[in-house]
């Protein structure tokens, strides 16, 4: 029995024309997995999975949690030799990703939170004392505490259809 994989080489064709055009400039020299915090931490190798993206392997890339673990720091960008766009070749792959159903648990927490209260970390009352005793407006000047423009928000993200797209309401 082989496991030999299928590549699909119309996803590679796909990065490159949403804005990944250096995709095949990368000859996997490991620059940016030796540069990236995240793999030092973490099982992502950032060579891999621009590898695979390289080779079609829609599947390995867009279901991975590994697309998930770069923390966009462009540490890999910055010492690549050849100017690959490694950062924005995955920014694209996760939105292809989260197109196909796929998102990493704690984006879909973010994504709850800002659908929630129009911002990415939550905002309780310990932050309204702290900015209160700042001599702050308790509520910052945003969506927070403005059911108005929060329901504006809302809409646009509906509009835009960022609700379907997380599975966030």
């Amino acid at each position: 029995m082989s496991n030999m994989k299928e590549p699909d080489m119309a996803f590679a064709d796909a990065v490159k024309a949403a804005g990944g055009k250096t995709l095949d400039l990368c000859y996997q020299c490991g620059t940016c997995t030796a540069s990236c915090p995240s793999g030092r931490r973490t099982a992502f190798r950032t060579r891999q999975i621009i590898r695979k993206a390289q080779l079609g392997l829609k599947d390995d890339v867009l279901g991975s949690d590994e697309l998930w673990m770069c923390t966009t720091c462009y540490s890999c960008v910055e010492r690549c030799p050849r100017e690959v766009e490694i950062v924005d070749i995955i920014l694209l792959m996760r939105n292809m990703a989260v197109q196909k159903g796929y998102m990493a648990d704690a984006h879909k927490k973010i994504a709850a939170s800002l659908m929630k209260g129009g911002a990415t970390v939550p905002f309780g009352d310990d932050m309204r004392k702290l900015r209160s005793g700042m001599g702050l407006p308790a509520n910052p000047p945003t969506t927070i505490g403005n059911e108005k423009g929060l329901e504006e928000f809302r809409k646009i993200m509906r509009k835009t259809g960022f609700d379907k797209l997380t599975g966030v309401n």
